[in-house]
């Protein structure tokens, strides 16, 4: 088993809740509620937290409760203290250059302009962590990302993210499994 912990990231207040840029909170929430696990604040790890039992082995989940532009901050204190090493890290995260409906599985790589991952790749020494990318498409400008990602997509993209989460949590223990 390669992945000891997976986190969603996230933006913390309800003005975020249903933005592009929490989806990878939404699949931590969701693969919580498949595991009957109850994701509780964790002061000590900057975020909400809990254990799922995959393959017969516990994997810890985590989402920040840091602004995006600080994750860094939670991960890393999760993975210290639990001694996983960023090869055992899977980040789900809102992917700007997939289209919404698609989510692909990724290792290593920059952060791409996402916040999120920059400030993880900084805290954690490097960019050697898996990454559940689920796309939201992109605006077609760079100047309207941050609105962008700030905000709600219509119903129609809000579908096909919702299904293509639901099938990645569906899917979570064959992912891990694959992962080598």
């Amino acid at each position: 088993m390669k992945i000891k912990l997976i986190v969603g990231l996230a933006n913390p207040g309800t003005k975020y809740v249903a933005t592009r840029h929490n989806y990878g909170s939404f699949y931590i929430k969701l693969l919580a509620n498949r595991y009957l696990q109850t994701l509780k604040e964790n002061s000590k790890f900057y975020g909400y937290t809990c254990k799922i039992p995959i393959l017969g082995n516990n994997i810890y989940l985590l989402i920040p409760n840091t602004f995006m532009n600080l994750s860094g901050k939670a991960v890393a204190a999760i993975a210290n203290f639990y001694h996983i090493s960023p090869e055992e890290i899977l980040v789900a995260h809102d992917e700007l250059n997939m289209l919404p409906g698609n989510v692909k599985i990724k290792i290593n790589g920059g952060h791409n302009g996402h916040n999120g991952l920059k400030d993880i790749i900084a805290h954690l020494g490097g960019n050697q962590f898996y990454r559940l990318r689920i796309g939201i498409g992109h605006p077609g400008n760079k100047n309207e990302v941050v609105y962008f990602v700030l905000n709600k997509p219509p119903t129609e993209e809000q579908k096909l993210i919702n299904s293509a989460i639901d099938e990645a949590v569906r899917c979570t223990d064959i992912i891990i499994n694959k992962i080598p």
